[in-house]
């Protein structure tokens, strides 16, 4: 798998881009490309789940969207459609098609179909679609590798929790999210093997409402860390008006939580998007599945609360460098399942494919799997 480890250097010289050629039908080109018919500035199209806002998952991506615009003043022409349900994603995709959009991300896992329907019904349009797993000739797919992150907030968690019982709100059971909450868990058992996880289903990635009942029922449980991979700032809000602490999901949510908030996950999409639209101006865009972690900056650890203990800081430190070195391995054995048995045994560790398809969670965490 094509991580491109290299974009965000790749996407610091754009200053001459050079003559862009003009494909008369969409080809593989030499070297695998697939090109296409291009009209100048790139239309390039955005499609959000998520009202943008100012903080949350479809605010990192609309961050990335004005990040590429600046960078690639006078090549490339972007516009977002935000708030999309599941029900609307094709009939947007099709809008932006017939208005001349030829490079178009999708932002969700749930248009991963959507997406690969239109694609193939328009070859002369590229397609990007977010969290997915799915390719065809003229649709790529890209993620991020935020279990990284999370695990190092898991170490975070476990040191800094009294009552040890540690509270995670899930949207919905596909592989990401097991990620995510197992890599958490291993952090945390790392420096404190007595603490749990409770998790609660909530059925939505932005639901406020839903999102504030669940945290508030983590709270009665007692929990006193929160952890969320949906994408609102109301469970960092509730742990700040409870005296506890939370870690933030997708950016920085210090503003709604100064107190609460120990750490987070934060995304990072403006350098991917430089670099997509580079090669589609190029004529060097190619179907690939893009994983980045810690090291690309596709994703990165929020800053750290400074009552966090100096050698915690410095275990994270450390786990956060060996990660992107390649020398260490979140997922590696002995690892056991929910119900105790022996998954991944001593000296074995999970490999991509078998990452990208988990749907299991580790001992520790408490809740059903699905």
């Amino acid at each position: 798998m094509n991580t491109r480890r290299d974009f965000l250097k790749k996407a610091a010289g754009l200053s001459a881009l050079g003559a862009l050629g003009v494909t008369p039908l969409p080809s593989l080109a030499a070297g695998g490309y697939y090109t296409i018919p291009l009209k100048k500035p790139l239309k390039v199209g955005f499609v959000y789940i998520d009202p943008v806002g100012n903080i949350g998952w479809s605010y990192q991506h609309e961050l990335g969207r004005r990040y590429m615009d600046k960078k690639l003043a006078g090549l490339v022409e972007s516009t977002y459609v935000e708030n999309v349900s599941d029900a609307r994603v094709e009939g947007v995709l099709r809008q932006l098609v017939d208005t001349g959009h030829q490079l178009i991300f999708t932002t969700s896992f749930s248009y991963m179909n959507p997406t690969l329907k239109v694609a193939r019904m328009y070859p002369q349009v590229i397609f990007e679609q977010a969290t997915g797993f799915k390719l065809a000739p003229n649709m790529g797919n890209y993620n991020g590798r935020f279990y990284e992150p999370q695990y190092l907030t898991g170490l975070v968690a476990g040191a800094m929790t009294k009552s040890n019982k540690i509270g995670f709100i899930l949207p919905f059971p596909i592989p990401e999210v097991y990620r995510v909450v197992d890599a958490f868990t291993i952090g945390l058992h790392e420096v404190n093997p007595k603490a749990s996880v409770s998790t609660v289903w909530v059925n939505t990635w932005y639901d406020p409402a839903k999102e504030r009942e669940a945290a508030q029922t983590l709270v009665a449980s007692g929990v006193d860390v929160i952890a969320t991979h949906t994408d609102s700032p109301a469970p960092m809000q509730v742990a700040e008006a409870h005296g506890i602490y939370a870690i933030a999901q997708d950016s920085n949510q210090i503003k709604y939580g100064p107190r609460a908030q120990l750490t987070g996950v934060i995304d990072h999409w403006g350098p991917y998007y430089v670099e997509t639209a580079r090669r589609v101006l190029e004529g060097h865009w190619r179907a690939e599945a893009t994983w980045g972690g810690l090291k690309s900056g596709m994703v990165e650890l929020a800053p750290l609360n400074p009552a966090i203990p100096q050698e915690v800081v410095d275990l994270v430190n450390t786990r956060k460098a060996q990660i992107e070195a390649g020398s260490f391995e979140i997922f590696k054995g002995p690892l056991y399942g929910q119900d105790g048995a022996l998954k991944v045994p001593a000296g074995k560790a999970l490999d991509d494919k078998t990452l990208l398809g988990l749907q299991w969670f580790v001992k520790g965490v408490q809740g059903k799997a699905s």
